[in-house]
């Protein structure tokens, strides 16, 4: 059986360190596709730090239903098909595990997972471009990549890192997202740029790619996160919901223009 056959976009959404907001990223990439209709599941592909199941605010104990006693039944949340090796676990418990049990781990997740049809697969990778990276481009047909990183100049050192691991096994980078990109002050209104400006513009250029969001560093998204509702579920209207809503649709652009078959038609509303 196999079960990533029903999938027409594989998205990996990477970064070359940890701490830059990559998770966060993948989910609310994952509702805002999610929410323009597409059918949308999300792999918490870190198996030593998995943080899918409490972003996503699925109940500790949560189990997926095992199927013929090797396959699982994604957990729904959010109207995502979600799966993570923190529903399988005590997320207390330290993985002391050695690389060949940790790609083990993922390709089951990744495999025996039954997926179903769907559009799109957001892979939330683990830091680093270690063996989960190369497993996953070595046994499914990856669309393409989307590096997080915020503009500081050691995380933008690490996310070229990743950049020219993708180029090197030949997954298409569809573009750059600047997280943490300016923060504006809820008193005063003044916008300032904690972590440096235009570090992702040039990371980007220097690849050939374009950045298809520039985030901000807001306190409600760290706080909806927490409480296990994505901001664009929980706060649909305004500009951080706005920011994830078009990096979606720059997403959307990108696919459209990679010329394939199956890419999907842009559809963006007004709401």
């Amino acid at each position: 059986m196999d079960n990533l056959s029903g999938i027409k976009h594989i998205i990996c959404v990477a970064s070359g360190k940890g701490g830059v907001g990559k998770s966060t990223t993948a989910i609310n990439l994952s509702v805002a596709l999610q929410q323009q209709g597409f059918a949308v599941g999300l792999l918490d592909a870190d198996i030593y730090g998995p943080s899918q199941p409490m972003m996503l605010g699925v109940t500790s104990g949560t189990r997926p239903e095992i199927v013929d006693k090797q396959f699982m039944k994604p957990v729904m949340a959010h109207g995502l098909a979600t799966n993570s090796i923190g529903y399988l676990v005590d997320m207390a418990t330290a993985m002391v595990w050695r690389a060949p049990m940790i790609v083990g781990a993922f390709n089951q997740l990744l495999k025996q997972t039954l997926w179903g049809d769907l559009d799109f697969l957001i892979i939330d990778m683990p830091p680093g471009t270690g063996d989960i990276q190369l497993s996953l481009t070595q046994s499914a047909r990856v669309t393409g990549a989307v590096i997080v990183t915020t503009p500081q100049d050691i995380a933008l050192l690490d996310a070229r890192k990743g950049m020219e691991m993708f180029r090197k096994v030949n997954v298409p980078i569809l573009g750059v997202v600047e997280n943490m990109a300016v923060h504006i002050c809820s008193n005063c209104g003044h916008a300032e740029a904690i972590f440096g400006a235009g570090g992702g513009e040039q990371l980007a250029h220097s690849y050939g790619v374009e950045v298809i969001g520039s985030l901000p560093l807001d306190l409600s998204i760290r706080e909806h996160t927490d409480a296990g509702v994505p901001i664009l579920i929980s706060r649909p209207q305004g500009a951080v919901a706005d920011a994830y809503r078009a990096l979606c649709e720059r997403l959307l652009v990108e696919l459209s223009q990679l010329g394939q078959q199956q890419a999907p038609q842009i559809q963006i509303t007004d709401d």
